[in-house]
């Protein structure tokens, strides 16, 4: 039985979730990305070492671009850490009152890991290396 709603596609849509529904929505879309990611890694190695196909060599440059490498980096560590938060939050639901201040946590872990990340990339790009 379906639920009987008077709300518009763009009124339910429409953001209104705070902290926690922006995590849920990043959880989805990195979790995607690696998807992404790791089907055009495979693909690209069997191309490549079956064809040695310039299609392949292409994808390759595509996901060895600093742009993407940051991407996957943000994914990764992203999706690793609002997993072990729902992981927690499963494990212990009492805790699920301090949600929003656990989605704070989980930022306050994140940022300084990822920043030294992309200060690290950084200085290898501009190195050269």
């Amino acid at each position: 039985m379906a639920l009987d709603r008077k709300v518009g596609f763009w009124e339910g849509v429409r953001y209104k979730g705070g902290g926690p529904m922006l995590a849920w929505a990043l959880h989805r879309i990195s979790g995607l990305g690696m998807i992404i990611f790791i089907s055009l890694h495979v693909v690209a190695s069997f191309f490549t070492q079956q064809m040695g196909s310039d299609w392949a060599i292409g994808i390759n440059i595509i996901y060895e671009s600093p742009y993407f490498q940051l991407f996957i980096v943000f994914a990764v560590l992203f999706h690793a850490l609002n997993g072990m938060r729902i992981i927690i939050l499963d494990l212990w639901p009492k805790m699920l009152r301090y949600q929003r201040e656990m989605t704070w946590l989980q930022w306050l872990i994140f940022i300084p890991i990822y920043s030294l990340t992309i200060f690290i990339m950084i200085q290898r790009v501009m190195a050269g290396g």
